[in-house]
C-alpha cells in the first residue's frame, strides 16, 4: 500500500506538469500561446474556371504554402506569391508582382534572391493535376515583419512555363495562367 501511494502521487504530479504543458488545467495568457492563421484561394483560369486550391498557414516555422492545381496543362509550372489581392482575366496583370517586402531578386538560386513570393516549381502530371508544399522562413499571413496581406491583398499565380529560379523579375515562366485571391486570417 505504501507503494501505490507515491505511484499515485507520481502520476498526479505528472498529469498535473502534462495538463499546464499542454494549456490544459490552467489559464494562460493570451499573449503567450502562440496565434496560427490560415488563409484560402480558389484559383482560376482566364475564363474563370476553377483550377485549384491553395491554403496557407502561419505556423512557428514560417508562412507555410499548399496548393493543388487541376485541369492544367501537363508539365513543370512556375507558381509565386503576388503582392496584390486582385486576378482580372484573362492575364492577372492586376495581381502585381512578385510578394518581395524584402527587396530581394528573384530565384532561389539567384544571387541576392529570393524574393518573399518565390515557391518551387509545380510539376503537373498527365491528368492536369499536381500540388506544392513549402514553407517560406521569413513569410507571415498579417501581422508583423514581411507580412503578406496589407491593405491592398495577395494573390497566388500559376505561369505557363518553368520558373529557372534565377531570371529577375520572374524566373522567364511566361504567361499567366491561372490565378486566386488569397483571403482569410
Amino acid at each position: 500500500m505504501n507503494i501505490s501511494m507515491p505511484v499515485a502521487t507520481g502520476l498526479a504530479a505528472a498529469s498535473l506538469f502534462l495538463a499546464g504543458c499542454t494549456g490544459q488545467g490552467r489559464p494562460q495568457a493570451a499573449s503567450s500561446a502562440p496565434v496560427y492563421k490560415s488563409a484560402t484561394a480558389r484559383l482560376v483560369d482566364g475564363s474563370g474556371n476553377a483550377m485549384g486550391t491553395a491554403t496557407l498557414f502561419e505556423t512557428a516555422h514560417g508562412l507555410r504554402v499548399q496548393a493543388r492545381v487541376e485541369g492544367a496543362p501537363a508539365g513543370v509550372h512556375g507558381i509565386h506569391l503576388h503582392m496584390v489581392g486582385r486576378c482580372d482575366g484573362p492575364g492577372f496583370t492586376s495581381a502585381g508582382g512578385h510578394w518581395n517586402p524584402t527587396g530581394k531578386m528573384h530565384g532561389m538560386k539567384a544571387p541576392g534572391g529570393p524574393h518573399l513570393g518565390d515557391l518551387p516549381n509545380i510539376t503537373i502530371g498527365d491528368t492536369g493535376a499536381g500540388s506544392v508544399d513549402f514553407v517560406i522562413g521569413d513569410g507571415r499571413l498579417k501581422d508583423g515583419d514581411n507580412a503578406l496581406l496589407d491593405a491592398d491583398g495577395a494573390a497566388i499565380v500559376l505561369h505557363a512555363q518553368a520558373d529557372d529560379e534565377r531570371t529577375d523579375p520572374a524566373g522567364a515562366s511566361g504567361p499567366r495562367i491561372a490565378c486566386g485571391v488569397i483571403s482569410g486570417a
